[in-house]
Order: C-alpha cells, then sequence, then structure tokens
C-alpha cells in the first residue's frame, strides 16, 4: 500500500465525515418518507378545495432544498453538512 492510499485511509477527518453520512442518509431517507406524506396531503387539499395550501408548498419547497443538500452532501458534491448541522434550508423561490 503507497503511503498516499495509507494516509487516506487513516484520515480522522475521512472517518468523521463517514459518520456524519450516515446520519445525513438516514436523514434523507426520513425527509423523502415526509415528501411523499405532503405530497398526499397537497393533493388531497387540491381534490378537495380545487386549490394548493401554500403552507404545504413552502414546505415542500424547504424540504426539496434540505434533500438536494443531503445528496449534495452524500455525494462528496459539498462539503456542507445539511441540516440539524446548518439551519434549515429557506424556500429558494417562488414556483407556479
Amino acid at each position: 500500500m503507497d503511503d498516499q492510499t495509507k494516509h487516506n485511509l487513516l484520515s480522522p477527518e475521512l472517518w468523521m465525515r463517514f459518520v456524519f453520512m450516515l446520519i445525513v442518509g438516514l436523514f434523507v431517507q426520513l425527509a423523502a418518507a415526509l415528501m411523499w406524506l405532503v405530497v398526499l396531503v397537497q393533493f388531497i387539499f387540491v381534490a378537495i378545495s380545487g386549490e394548493r395550501n401554500d403552507n404545504l408548498r413552502r414546505f415542500a419547497a424547504s424540504l426539496a432544498t434540505y434533500i438536494y443538500q443531503c445528496w449534495q452532501f452524500l455525494s462528496f458534491g459539498s462539503n456542507d453538512k445539511p441540516y440539524p448541522f446548518q439551519d434549515w434550508p429557506a424556500e429558494e423561490g417562488e414556483t407556479d
């Protein structure tokens, strides 16, 4: 085994990231399940009232941003740890 590989494998930062990845991986699975619940409830709102619920829409937008942040961290696309290690994401923008 060369020195660089050995250094990489023994890096405490890498193994701490792995621990965070396990935690974030669990959270992203819970967030995805929650998103399906939001989708179902929003569908029921639209089916009954003919209008979407803006509170649910805003929450779904921020939840989608959170899920994206989780996958960015898990895939090494970002070193920024998502919630609960930083603030919950704000809604990115208005969508219709």
